[in-house]
């Protein structure tokens, strides 16, 4: 159990929240740190906040964030927090409110602390190793749902404009929705049945989803069947599929089918 990491996260997701919400009302600048890549002072000020909160409560813990110079010191400790300060910039930066604050801590590559936090409706998905899932507070649980045609699906807004959904829109309810870290904790609440991506995922992207997902009673793994081991010196990842667990394998051979 790691009780004190968990409130330290809470109260470190909540104080970046406070952080995007205030910018989230005010005009404010956005760059491009590429194409289609954009950022925010929401992302770096949330960043800052949640580094310095946990940074002083666990000092000799090793840090990976979307929005830090990656320290290669990190692949040394068996302790390291994995952070996206603001997952869902480009919904941000329009104005749809589906982003969370993603922080996780992971020990000798497995994620023990877990929390999403969606600034907008203040809701906190928070999950430890042994502990269940809880939003807000209260004990959740994934869907039962265990027929494909009948699943809700997330898929992402950018993947379907690039017509990846197509092949897979006939055999699922597909319902497009900002971040991949949102979606993961829609899923592991329940209020969706799976999401998939063949796109590839940095660690940041998924960590606090990862455990979301597994202490709620679902199943993540990349696009293969394989979990997910995280503070790896390459930090993205091929691909995902997330589920209740009862849709994890016909999710797994439709992608197979839909790839040949």
């Amino acid at each position: 159990m790691a009780r004190r990491e968990l409130e330290i996260a809470i109260e470190a997701a909540r104080a970046a929240g406070a952080v995007i919400r205030e910018i989230y009302e005010t005009p404010f600048t956005v760059r491009h740190k590429s194409h289609d890549n954009p950022v925010t002072e929401a992302d770096l000020q949330a960043n800052e906040r949640i580094q310095r909160i946990i940074g002083k409560a666990f000092p000799g813990d090793g840090w990976l964030s979307e929005e830090t110079r990656d320290d290669p010191s990190r692949l040394r400790r068996s302790r390291v927090w994995i952070v996206d300060p603001l997952d869902g910039t480009k919904e941000f930066v329009k104005h749809i409110p589906e982003f969370c604050v993603c922080i996780a801590l992971v020990e000798d590559g497995d994620p023990v602390v877990g929390v999403s936090y969606d600034p907008i409706r203040d809701e906190v998905f928070a999950a430890e190793r042994g502990g269940g899932l809880t939003v807000n507070g209260a004990p959740t649980r994934v869907s039962e749902q265990a027929t494909l045609g009948s699943a809700r699906v997330l898929a992402s807004r950018s993947e379907d404009k690039r017509g990846e959904w197509e092949p897979y829109k006939l055999h699922m309810q597909v319902e497009l929705t900002g971040s991949v870290a949102f979606k993961l904790a829609l899923v592991a609440a329940g209020r969706a049945d799976a999401t998939f991506s063949l796109t590839p995922k940095n660690e940041w992207d998924i960590c606090s989803g990862t455990i979301l997902i597994t202490e709620a009673g679902g199943r993540i793994t990349d696009r293969d069947g394989t979990p997910f081991r995280f503070n790896q010196r390459d930090t993205r990842r091929s691909g995902l599929i997330a589920s209740n667990g009862h849709l994890h394998q016909a999710i797994r051979e439709l992608i197979a089918r839909c790839s040949t």
